[in-house]
């Protein structure tokens, strides 16, 4: 139900632009840290998750691997394909097993790709009811955790996804990760020139701004892939 991932992305030197994101995150990183729980009288609460939403190809998923590596955590993926089963009652069982898994690795971060495909709201298939039932599970979960599991889950289309699942007190804030903008796109257009060595003085990386305006973090990688093979 798990995947473990081994990550070793940088968010600074992987990921370019969503500075608030970064930001964001990098303010958290404390909370896990020892000194939290012993300046306070009261233990610092840990954040519970966070929802990035956005079209595909800008990022979310690499971001979720380099919060696992800011925070040096592990990264467990969790599989929604692999929840679903055709007995009566074994998706909650899953659900259940997968979410204990995940508490007893704590502190570490959970990552749910593609969430709107488990707890779609317009969701009328056959599985509609058990649908409904994971839905109830994992909300309250989620609003009642005290384990120190950081769920980061994306989306594409948030449109589906049901309106309980985006109020305060689930997940701690939803970023909007869009198509990169003037900046941005030269930030990632460096990170991805830079890992070609000797390249980067032969690129005219100002063209490539003008010209991949409309693009994503994606379609400018496979862009500069290209652009090599070529020379």
């Amino acid at each position: 139900l798990l995947d473990y991932y081994q990550v070793s992305e940088d968010l600074d030197k992987s990921v370019g632009g969503l500075q608030n994101l970064k930001t964001w995150l990098k303010l958290r990183q404390k909370a896990f840290e020892p000194n939290a729980k012993r300046i306070f009288k009261k233990p610092l609460p840990e954040p519970k998750g966070i929802l990035l939403l956005g079209v595909p190809g800008c990022g979310k998923s690499l971001t979720a691997k380099c919060i696992a590596s800011l925070w040096k955590q592990p990264l467990l993926r969790l599989d929604i394909g692999k929840i679903f089963q055709a007995e009566v009652g074994s998706s909650e069982h899953n659900i259940r097993q997968a979410i204990a898994t995940a508490e007893a690795v704590a502190p570490c971060v959970l990552w749910i790709d593609e969430i709107e495909k488990a707890f779609s709201a317009n969701n009328n298939g056959g599985n509609n009811e058990v649908t409904t039932r994971l839905l109830g599970y994992f909300l309250t979960w989620m609003q009642e955790k005290k384990s120190a599991v950081f769920v980061v889950a994306t989306s594409n289309d948030i449109s589906s996804l049901p309106p309980e699942f985006l109020r305060k007190g689930r997940f701690d804030e939803i970023f909007a990760v869009n198509f990169p903008n003037d900046e941005e796109r030269r930030k990632i257009i460096e990170l991805h020139i830079k890992k070609r060595g000797k390249w980067h003085k032969e690129i005219d990386s100002i063209s490539l701004i003008k010209e991949t305006k409309g693009y994503s973090g994606a379609d400018i990688e496979a862009v500069i892939k290209d652009t090599i093979e070529k020379a």
